[in-house]
């Protein structure tokens, strides 16, 4: 480079003064080798002072000459080249694990074949299986059309001009469509339009809401002051807590959980720990009784509990453990799923809030996650959730004292439980069951956006739908059941609307309905139906917006705002299907999977979770940190399930038919309604063959 060879081969004519100007030549440039990407800048000659000639008089501007330019453009190429290879073998590992998906043929119908062939392999009555999916049904007769008319308009156009009679058949067809199938179907999307503006607005004032909060500083405080230092138990205010961790064959977990729970400072003779086992595994259940036991020496006050017969489920679980003599003792409870891990000051941030406050039955914390950034599916889950604390429980704990209870990382006031009738079986929801029965009872609830508590989000695509179905079947379950209670109940009529028409209809049922029919019916269908239309703001600037909103709580996934708006049309299939089970009783609205877990936090996490400080406390109440050293590692289950990736039919379907309606887009020519459905396809063929989530080799 000849800047830099002037520089050093002239460097004692630069020293000596005039020579100095004659020995350097061109504009000077510094190159910034910073792998992979390198980078160039000028450097401005009137703030360089070692470039000035005698006297301070600064040398006339000299032009680029062509090796400065080359350099230029090199380095622009090797970035760009950076760029596309980066592309490339994205390209070709997507490739690849599409290629394996397709060639190992498994699919989510596979998968409850695979269920039943196990439980008649150890020995249990294998239920009936489920009869075909009509949706699918719905959504391959949709696909099947699609292609058809697709077809006849491209035929319409090669040779409709020069065949006669296929000129008089189209023309039929076109009047037909016109007069015929075109009302109602603009009939339903203006129906879904007003309904996607009514959900709108309600997540744009709940935003506000969440504003309004940060702007004030509103924050829920204890009616009583604050604890003092528990130096001496019976000085501060710690009442008798029961706390419970449910499990059901969580082995990646248990560890993590119970040694987390047993750290919690608080009195030790004011606080046990209920492990409550729900496993059928055998050797699951030795090793979580062993864990139990370990802590027992310790001096945990730790008790384990395993029920033979799984009945109810978690609702189950907890009921039979508050029938339990002791618990009579205690004034509340906590509980956590078996992948929380509340950090040690966790009850006294929560519990101070009951003091003085009779009419409070439920606080509850926030969840943050250990494994958000694990991949691309767990980004797009923590941005749906951080909406879901930062605005939706926020805002309806602080102007309704009202908010569904998360299921997990809260307290409860015992009494609340038992004036509302106690844990019940008859939904899949048992934790807003019982929130909803506390809120017509008069209880009150407080969130608290600052405290928080560590859980794992799933990491495979199938454990995601599968949560979400139990999460989008069970509200509508629920709303058949009590919506006779809540217009019976003696409460404020605004509070009734608020339970019914916001809490359940809008959020629960509407916005599944619409999110389905109107991005993934409706729009294709339009491509082929041309005399019934979207406008361009439904399509694109609404949803960008919401997108947008519901990003605002965790700025660091702004780079993921279009995936996250193309994801969410995509899990409308899932949230869809499961609204319809549930609120028409369907047999797969009654199924419960435990989500599965990794067990990502590490031994080091659980040392991490005690302060410092803690050391320098009184015995009775420091917790016992020796005993969350690391442990041999488990026995491996040799039967436990393999995990595969699947291809699932309904979103392999419903790619196909968006992308036929993004070709059928093209010859009516509409540019953002063809971008939309190209991209909403493309996101849609992703998740049909599991590209997603975690890649199972």
């Amino acid at each position: 480079m000849a800047p830099w060879s002037g520089l050093w081969g002239g460097g004692r004519a630069v020293l000596a003064g005039a020579g100095a100007g004659e020995a350097y030549r061109g504009t000077p440039v510094v190159v910034k080798m910073e792998n992979p990407n390198w980078s160039i800048s000028e450097i401005d000659e009137e703030e360089e002072e070692f470039l000035a000639g005698p006297g301070g008089r600064r040398r006339r501007r000299r032009g680029k000459n062509a090796k400065q330019i080359t350099w230029v453009l090199l380095l622009k190429a090797h970035r760009a080249a950076g760029c596309l290879a980066w592309l490339a073998s994205a390209a070709v590992a997507l490739g690849g694990a599409a290629r394996r998906r397709v060639a190992a043929g498994r699919t989510d119908a596979d998968a409850a074949v695979e269920e039943e062939v196990e439980e008649e392999q150890g020995g249990e009555a294998a239920p009936a299986r489920a009869p075909r999916s009509r949706f699918y049904a719905a959504i391959k007769a949709l696909l099947y059309l699609s292609v058809f008319l697709l077809a006849v308009e491209l035929a319409a156009c090669v040779n409709g001009r020069r065949a006669v009679p296929f000129d008089t058949l189209h023309a039929s067809w076109v009047r037909f469509r016109a007069a015929y199938v075109a009302p109602p179907l603009q009939l339903l999307a203006d129906a879904c339009v007003v309904l996607f503006l009514v959900q709108s607005a309600d997540r744009l004032v709940q935003s506000l809401g969440c504003f309004y909060i940060h702007l004030k500083r509103i924050k829920p405080k204890p009616v009583s002051p604050a604890l003092p230092d528990a130096e001496d138990p019976d000085a501060g205010y710690y009442p008798m807590v029961l706390v419970q961790i449910p499990m059901c064959n969580e082995k990646e977990v248990y560890q993590q959980s119970i040694a987390a729970v047993c750290n919690l400072d608080w009195p030790r003779s004011n606080f046990l720990v209920q492990v409550l086992d729900d496993s059928d595994d055998p050797i699951t259940q030795a090793l979580i009784k062993e864990e139990v036991e370990k802590w027992q020496r310790n001096g945990a006050h730790i008790v384990y509990r395993h029920r033979v017969l799984r009945e109810g489920y978690k609702a189950g679980n907890l009921k039979s453990a508050m029938s339990c003599s002791y618990v009579k003792d205690y004034e509340y409870v906590a509980i956590f799923d078996a992948d929380f891990q509340p950090y040690p000051d966790f009850l006294k941030r929560t519990v101070p809030h009951f003091k003085d406050n009779e009419e409070l039955g439920l606080v509850q914390a926030r969840w943050s996650f250990v494994n958000k950034d694990e991949n691309l599916l767990t980004r797009l889950q923590n941005i749906n959730l951080c909406f879901h604390f930062e605005v939706e429980q926020q805002v309806n704990g602080v102007f309704i004292n009202f908010f569904g209870f998360n299921g997990t990382a809260g307290v409860w006031r015992i009494k609340a439980l038992e004036d509302s009738g106690g844990w019940m079986e008859r939904t899949t929801v048992e934790d807003m069951d019982i929130a909803v029965r506390a809120h017509l009872k008069g209880w009150k609830f407080i969130f608290l956006n600052d405290v928080e508590c560590q859980c794992e989000l799933p990491e495979s695509y199938e454990a995601y739908r599968k949560q979400q179905h139990r999460w989008h079947s069970g509200p509508m379950q629920l709303f058949r059941l009590c919506l006779p209670d809540v217009i019976r109940c003696k409460m404020a009529f605004w509070k009734k609307a608020n339970l019914i028409f916001l809490f359940f209809l809008l959020r629960k049922l509407i916005l599944p309905f619409y999110s389905f029919t109107l991005f993934c019916i409706i729009l294709p269908m339009t491509m082929f139906v041309p005399e019934a239309e979207l406008p361009v703001w439904v399509v694109c600037y609404i949803p960008a917006l919401m997108s947008f909103l519901n990003i605002l709580p965790s700025p660091k996934s702004f780079p993921f705002i279009i995936p996250y708006l193309l994801f969410e049309n995509t899990m409308s299939v899932t949230k869809f299907n499961a609204m319809i089970s549930g609120l028409f009783q369907l047999g797969s609205a009654y199924e419960w999977v435990v989500t599965k877990k990794s067990g990502r936090s590490s031994e080091g996490d659980l040392i991490v979770l005690s302060p410092k400080e803690r050391k320098q406390q009184k015995a009775h109440s420091t917790p016992v940190i020796e005993a969350a050293s690391p442990r041999q590692p488990a026995p491996r289950n040799e039967s436990r399930k393999k995990k595969y990736n699947r291809i699932y039919k309904k979103e392999l379907a419903l790619s196909l038919l968006l992308l036929t309606a993004a070709a059928r887009s093209v010859l009516s020519k509409q540019g953002m309604h063809f971008y939309f459905l190209l991209f909403q396809g493309i996101s849609f063929l992703m998740v049909g063959l599991d590209l997603i989530g975690e890649d199972v080799k």
